[in-house]
């Protein structure tokens, strides 16, 4: 039992989340997929109540910017990162990346399960950081198919800067880069 719990401690440790503009990149890539999966849809009609003259009352809302296409979109991103890990491309640079059939990976599926723990655990935190604002971007129509990266990762949770690639050094200099968390 306390080889289990070091063992998992040791790949905690190991997979904590180095890139976090990588990181960010990987959940944007799957609010991205959402938003374009997504089927027109009808106004909902909140007109529920009727008036003395038997009228009904109340609002029909866009779907567009409605709550309900926030929380449709939103609800359950962050088990979908469940199915990424971190997949080495060189010496010097790893990636995220969606996994279709976990037995064809070349890192044990072990590994490979803690690295999906750590970017779901990510996309929690990043997701409760930056929630409000990308809510109402979303209501708004400003986070379009395409720009959906520059607005989570530039914009709201500056985890990307253009100018230091995966790196920033925030308005106090301290380095945002790789202490592992949010």
């Amino acid at each position: 039992m306390v080889r289990l719990v070091l063992l998992f401690a040791v790949f905690s440790v190991a997979a904590s989340i180095d890139d976090k503009c990588a990181a960010c990149n990987a959940v944007a890539v799957e609010l991205e997929l959402g938003l374009s999966k997504e089927k027109p849809r009808n106004h909902l009609d909140m007109r529920h109540r009727l008036d003395s003259k038997g009228q009904r009352k109340g609002k029909v809302i866009d779907y567009r910017v409605s709550e309900l296409r926030v929380v449709e979109l939103l609800d359950g991103l962050c088990d979908k990162m469940q199915d990424y890990t971190l997949e080495k491309i060189d010496s010097n640079r790893r990636e995220w990346i969606k996994v279709d059939d976990w037995n064809i990976l070349t890192i044990s599926k072990q590994e490979a399960k803690a690295y999906a723990n750590d970017i779901a655990t990510y996309c929690g935190r990043l997701l409760e950081e930056t929630e409000d604002e990308l809510a109402e971007f979303i209501k708004k129509g400003s986070v379009k198919s395409g720009e959906v990266s520059k607005v989570l990762c530039q914009d709201l949770s500056k985890h990307c800067s253009l100018s230091s690639g995966s790196e920033r050094v925030d308005d106090d200099g301290n380095d945002d880069g790789s202490d592992g968390e949010l």
